[in-house]
């Protein structure tokens, strides 16, 4: 058995060809793990757990079909769908887990985090991060109509964009000192993180000890997993 980590999927309804490449991975791929863990930017945005649109719809089928297989499915919050909660996740057949848990992975005790609190040169995004995790402001958001809602996603999707293309590279990456204080505050050698769309595999030292923090890809031209089992571990991708 193996288990399948993925993130930063971006579903949207302008990207179609995206939501079937996430299907046929469900099908394909994703029926034959023992588990599945979405780290995060699994939607591109999220208005609350009553929005009706075809695409959750269909999100929901996908996966409680997949639970029902024996499948066990985990969802972290992302910086774009922070807002999912308890009801959806029920009917889609996954639990909720927080930002920075450590699980047990074939023996590896392995931090796992969506990666944008690890972005900490960013002053300005976390900031921002701050406020929109805060209850207070969530339930404010939340007691919208579903109509303004909609329209407030999509102001802060093109906000977004303008502000990081005036933003260095750097900045928006992980900070390698913060990488360090989380890795050592949990008593890992191994990380597995989203949000940076960098797919890669680093090797670092913890403690005096080899370490590894692993990043997902975002799926756009390719689809990206992460693949682990009781002998090795994995970063693949696929042409969409």
């Amino acid at each position: 058995m193996h288990t399948l980590f993925i993130s930063d999927l971006h579903l949207h309804e302008s990207r179609p060809q995206v939501t079937r490449a996430f299907f046929q991975f469900l099908h394909t791929q994703a029926v034959h793990a023992e588990a599945l863990y979405i780290l995060g930017d699994f939607f591109d945005a999220w208005i609350g757990d009553d929005d009706n649109s075809e695409l959750a719809q269909d999100v929901t089928n996908g996966l409680h079909k997949l639970s029902e297989l024996g499948v066990a499915i985990y969802f972290m919050h992302g910086n774009r769908d922070f807002l999912l909660g308890a009801t959806y996740a029920k009917k889609a057949g996954m639990e909720l887990i927080p930002d920075g848990i450590t699980i047990d992975l074939y023996g590896t005790p392995t931090l796992l985090m969506h990666g944008d609190s690890l972005c900490t040169d960013d002053v300005e995004y976390q900031q921002f991060r701050a406020m929109v995790r805060s209850p207070h402001w969530q339930q404010q958001i939340l007691a919208q109509p579903i109509a303004t809602r909609r329209a407030l996603a999509a102001q802060m999707r093109a906000k977004s964009q303008s502000m990081n293309s005036l933003k260095a590279d750097d900045i928006m990456d992980v900070s390698p000192a913060e990488v360090l204080t989380q890795m050592e505050s949990a008593g890992v050698t191994r990380m597995i993180h989203g949000h940076t769309h960098r797919p890669a595999r680093h090797q670092l030292v913890i403690a005096g000890k080899p370490a590894e923090r692993i990043v997902l890809g975002d799926w756009h031209d390719a689809g990206w997993c992460i693949k682990a089992d009781q002998n090795s571990i994995e970063l693949i991708d696929w042409k969409i």
